[in-house]
């Protein structure tokens, strides 16, 4: 299975850091999230990766150059002429990901311990068009779900906006920026900058997009600087 990193974003929670540097580079125990995640992949037989870049791109590059891709087979998506978001990023990316059966897709910026093989599997055996790795924790934004994990709509919590595309009884759920997709979702039909949200709602309206719930892994969302001491106590 190939795997694709999401490391373009601007990292501004991270600031100062990411002032000077791409969060991808942010540092725990020694190990910049960009090698903690690489070798994260490779403990599940995923060794060939796509990596965007955009803020501080050349950093990125030249760590993995030095460092020989962690061991693994590593692929650069250039976006520094343009910012294009998860979804934007995806899709210029598309080329590399047309032939599989299915690909992992995750952001650069969070550490967890769920068992990819079991997310696989999952995704497998419910024959998905997308499955999202998901948990219950506090977000501000979070998927809604039916009584059988079929993704139906998004909202954000702090303002009350919801996005509703299938109506139903919901269960919310906090997106854990980990996901397996099946090429079909490459044709998707939007341009330039935008969400994987915004696809993973397009397309939920007729095609079967799964959640899979892993509360209980260790996880964090290393978007500010006390999230990296944080994951300091919980991954070497």
């Amino acid at each position: 299975m190939k795997a694709m990193l999401f490391a373009a974003g601007l990292g501004t929670r991270l600031k100062p850091f990411t002032d000077h540097h791409p969060k991808a580079l942010a540092e725990v125990n020694g190990k910049t999230l960009l090698e903690h995640n690489i070798r994260y992949l490779q403990r599940f037989g995923i060794e060939d990766v796509v990596v965007n870049v955009h803020h501080f791109g050349d950093q990125i590059i030249e760590v993995i150059e030095e460092n020989s891709g962690f061991g693994s087979w590593v692929t650069i998506s250039d976006e520094r002429d343009e910012v294009l978001e998860t979804g934007g990023g995806l899709k210029k990316a598309a080329e590399h990901f047309r032939d599989e059966e299915s690909f992992l897709v995750m952001n650069v910026d969070v550490l967890t311990n769920l068992d990819l093989n079991k997310l696989i599997e999952e995704h497998n055996r419910n024959l998905a068009f997308a499955t999202l790795a998901v948990m219950d924790r506090d977000s501000s934004r979070k998927l809604l779900f039916d009584h059988q994990m079929i993704l139906c709509g998004w909202e954000n919590k702090e303002t009350g906006k919801q996005r509703i595309v299938r109506p139903t009884s919901f269960r919310s759920m906090a997106f854990s920026g980990i996901q397996i997709l099946t090429p079909q979702i490459l044709d998707m039909p939007f341009e330039g900058k935008f969400s994987m949200i915004d696809v993973y709602l397009h397309f939920a309206e007729e095609y079967l997009i799964k959640g899979f719930d892993h509360t209980g892994n260790v996880f964090i969302d290393v978007g500010k600087p006390d999230s990296l001491e944080k994951a300091s106590y919980l991954f070497e």
